[in-house]
C-alpha cells in the first residue's frame, strides 16, 4: 500500500502542476523559465546528495542523450499545460505507450507483437478523434500546445527506452543527466525564444518566489515518491496507477476551468487511456525499466 499510495502522490504533483506553472506564468515567469529552475534547483540537490555523480555522467558520454530527451519532455509538458486545454494536453502527452512501440523496435531491436500494433493503432485512433475539430478537415494539431504536448509525449517514450537502453550506468548519474537535462534544454529553448522576440526575458515578482520554491520541492518529493514506488510493484502495475495522473489533471483543470470536456474528446481520451492500460497490462511489461522522473 505504501508504494502505491507514494505513485499516486508522484501522480497528484504532476496532475496538478499546471496550476502552479500557470501562476508562475501570471507573476511574469515563461514556462520554459520556470523548468529551467525548477530543474537547476533539483540538479543542486542531487549534486549535493551524489558530488560523484558527474563522474559516471563523464564517464557515459551517450547519457547527454538522455539528458536531452528528458529535457524535451519536460519542455513539452510544462509549456503545453500553462498554454493549453489541459485535459487534452494531458490525452496527447500520454500517447507515450504508442511511441513506445516504435520507439523500441528502432532503437532497442524490439519487433512489435501484434499486441502492441493493435494497442497502437487505438491510441493513434484516439488522437485522430481528439484531434479532429469541427472547423478543421482533417485531424491535424490545432494550437501549438497541442504540438508541443504530442512532442513531450515523444520525448518521454525516448527517455524511457534511454534509461533501459543506459541501465548499466550509475543511477546517480542517469539522475543528474535528466534533472540536468531540464534545466539545459529548459534554459536554452528560453534563450532561444528570447533572441527571436517570442520569449520574454525571466522575472518574477517578489509574491511568485514562494510558488516557484513550493512547486521545485514538490516536484522533488514526487521524483522521490517515484523512485520508491516502482522499486517496489511491477512495472505494469506502476505504469496503472500513473495514469491516475489523468484523473487528477482533469478533475483540477475542470474545476477552475481550465479544460472542457466534450463528446469528441471523451471518446478519443478513452481510447489513448485504454491503449496505455493494454501495455500496461501486456505479458513481459514488468521486466520493463521505469523511468526515473516524469
Amino acid at each position: 500500500m505504501g508504494a502505491i499510495a507514494a505513485l499516486v502522490i508522484n501522480a497528484f504533483v504532476w496532475g496538478i502542476s499546471w496550476w502552479p506553472l500557470r501562476e508562475l506564468h501570471a507573476y511574469g515567469l515563461h514556462p520554459l523559465w520556470s523548468t529551467a529552475l525548477i530543474y537547476a534547483f533539483s540538479l543542486i540537490c542531487v549534486l549535493t546528495v551524489w558530488p560523484q555523480a558527474w563522474r559516471g555522467f563523464l564517464a557515459h558520454p551517450a547519457l547527454w542523450l538522455l539528458a536531452m530527451a528528458s529535457g524535451l519532455t519536460n519542455v513539452g509538458f510544462n509549456w503545453a499545460v500553462t498554454i493549453g486545454d489541459v485535459v487534452r494536453v494531458v490525452l496527447l502527452f500520454y500517447l507515450m505507450p504508442a511511441w513506445s512501440v516504435l520507439i523500441a523496435w528502432a532503437l532497442l531491436g524490439e519487433r512489435p507483437t501484434r499486441g502492441s500494433l493493435l494497442r497502437l493503432l487505438l491510441a493513434m485512433a484516439g488522437v485522430l478523434i481528439v484531434l479532429k475539430a469541427p472547423e478543421s478537415p482533417w485531424p491535424v494539431p490545432q494550437s501549438a500546445a497541442d504540438w508541443l504536448s504530442l512532442m513531450g509525449g515523444l520525448s518521454f517514450a525516448l527517455t524511457n527506452a534511454l534509461l533501459r537502453k543506459f541501465k548499466h550506468t550509475p543511477s546517480e548519474s542517469r539522475m543528474l543527466a535528466m534533472f540536468g537535462g531540464g534545466a539545459l534544454m529548459a534554459s536554452g529553448t528560453a534563450l532561444l525564444g528570447m533572441a527571436q522576440l517570442t520569449i520574454p526575458a525571466p522575472t518574477l515578482q517578489m509574491a511568485g518566489w514562494a510558488i516557484a520554491l513550493a512547486l521545485s520541492l514538490a516536484f522533488l518529493a514526487s521524483n522521490m515518491a517515484l523512485q520508491y514506488g516502482a522499486a517496489r510493484l511491477a512495472a505494469g502495475t506502476t505504469a496503472i496507477v500513473m495514469l491516475t495522473e489523468i484523473l487528477f489533471a482533469s478533475f483540477s483543470s475542470t474545476a477552475l476551468g481550465a479544460a472542457q470536456f466534450d463528446a469528441r474528446t471523451l471518446l478519443g481520451g478513452s481510447l489513448i487511456v485504454l491503449a496505455a492500460v493494454l501495455a500496461a497490462m501486456a505479458p513481459g511489461a514488468a521486466k520493463k525499466a521505469q523511468t526515473a522522473m516524469h
